[in-house]
């Protein structure tokens, strides 16, 4: 098969090329390489992948539709998976219109360009953020109506969309809602990487609210497995569904959507104290005030994956974690 990965150097997305070529499949990773956050990080991410058989990459801006047309049109891809996006809940309020941009509309380019080429199935990253602050464990086939964040309210539309697209033209959608993914090459602003980077250095860390703060923890292993085998096995309209039954994760349409989550809450304190362990020393914390748009506890209801592809995300925090340590120990080490 022939994939379209969008944010290829990205987290996530490096993630799933390496994986896809390893499993013998065709690839082609799309990315502007703009990270604000850590450019080096972001360009040694796509110097991981050069060379790698059956990978081939294309730098583009997502926002240019006639490129994004153009380039879908000439790939013919049989799967696309679009995971480039302005990430992160913070940075989402001070710059709303950038997220606007990169996120919606840029998403809205790429649905057309899917439709007109026929494209068997997009499989598109959303957010645990789309769920606000509702009662955990958050369930696809509860409401997701009122988020709170300007990041979170981007993915939701990305959904909205996807689901016009899959009614009115056929498209075959699917929406993953990701949970607090964590891993080697990870995100630099995120708590897991930026905490264990100060600890390293033996800078203090910030710590927002009390740290009793809840996150599902999701080993980046596991999110690429549930992307590989939700985008072979693309969503067929449900005939029985109708808007009262109370199923908002399915349709009459081929779209769907699916928590990939590990299904537990852990608390910040307690992932503060396993890095303080694999890291050998402790962490100097500065208090600071919670986050406007950051929700007090996230936790995944995975049922709606496990009855998709049979499984759920296996790997504990502790496992994961150490293996994200020896990564940036290492990275840092090389750096």
């Amino acid at each position: 098969m022939t994939w379209l990965v969008t944010g290829a150097a990205g987290f996530i997305g490096s993630h799933l090329c390496r994986r896809l070529v390893a499993d013998g499949e065709q690839v082609v990773g799309v990315d502007c390489l703009v990270e604000s956050v850590d450019p080096d990080l972001a360009a040694a991410r796509a110097a991981s992948l050069e060379g790698l058989p059956g990978f081939a990459f294309e730098r583009l801006d997502l926002r240019d539709h006639d490129a994004v047309a153009a380039l879908v049109a000439a790939v013919a891809p049989d799967v696309v998976v679009h995971l480039a996006a302005r990430a992160g809940v913070r940075q989402s309020h001070r710059e709303p219109m950038s997220y606007l941009d990169n996120n919606v509309v840029a998403f809205g380019g790429l649905l057309e360009a899917c439709r007109r080429a026929e494209v068997g199935h997009l499989v598109y990253a959303s957010s645990s953020s789309v769920y606000g602050n509702s009662t955990t464990p958050f369930s696809v086939d509860a409401p997701a109506d009122h988020p709170v964040s300007v990041y979170g309210a981007t993915k939701r539309m990305n959904e909205l969309q996807a689901h016009t697209y899959s009614h009115v033209y056929g498209l075959p959608t699917t929406g993953l809602r990701f949970f607090t993914v964590y891993g080697p090459w990870g995100r630099p602003d995120m708590a897991y990487f930026a905490f264990a980077d100060a600890i390293l250095r033996d800078e203090p860390i910030t710590v927002y609210g009390d740290g009793s703060a809840l996150r599902d923890f999701t080993y980046v292993d596991d999110i690429v497995e549930g992307v590989v085998r939700l985008a072979l096995r693309p969503p067929t309209p449900d005939p029985t569904w109708t808007p009262d039954r109370g199923d908002l994760g399915s349709s009459s349409a081929p779209w769907r959507l699916c928590n990939i989550g590990y299904g537990e809450q852990v608390s910040v304190n307690r992932l503060i104290a396993l890095l303080e362990e694999l890291l050998g020393r402790p962490a100097r914390r500065v208090s600071a005030p919670p986050q406007q748009g950051e929700v007090p506890a996230t936790q995944a209801d995975v049922s709606a994956l496990e009855r998709a592809i049979g499984t759920v995300p296996k790997v504990p925090l502790e496992v994961g974690l150490r293996s994200f340590v020896e990564w940036l120990v290492d990275y840092r080490g090389r750096r």
